[in-house]
């Protein structure tokens, strides 16, 4: 798969799930590690492990990709999956200020969500 569709899909997957702030960078012409990392925040343990089965669980059962490896769980504030061409990071809000992967990352442009294609309504004449 793309990896930046995969970064997208990652994002909407988490947005399902309410996940708060969801950004994914573009590390591209940044580093040499990955192609985009996919940030998002929970705000609880119970949220976290609502996000994580979301995105992961889709990820495997509608595209047959899972991650090869993976980090942390939530029960704790910070899961980690690395996709390989993605990183996803699902932290808890506090987790996520502390350590500022958006500041680390300044200069990486962000994705932006593709806008919905217009559909075109028919008149009805009475």
């Amino acid at each position: 798969m793309d990896p930046k569709k995969l970064a997208q899909l990652c994002r909407d997957y988490a947005e399902n799930k309410k996940a708060e702030n969801v950004v994914v960078l573009d590390v591209r012409k940044l580093s040499s590690v990955t192609d985009f990392y996919v940030i998002a925040s929970g705000s609880s343990a119970p949220h976290l492990r609502a996000i994580e089965s979301e995105v992961f669980d889709r990820l495997q059962k509608e595209h047959g990709v899972q991650p090869k490896v993976m980090d942390g769980a939530a029960g704790q504030s910070w899961i980690v999956a690395d996709f390989f061409d993605v990183i996803v990071h699902l932290m808890k809000s506090d987790v996520r200020e502390r350590y500022d992967l958006e500041g680390l990352w300044g200069d990486a442009p962000r994705v932006a969500k593709p806008r919905a294609k217009k559909t075109a309504t028919a008149s009805v004449e009475a």
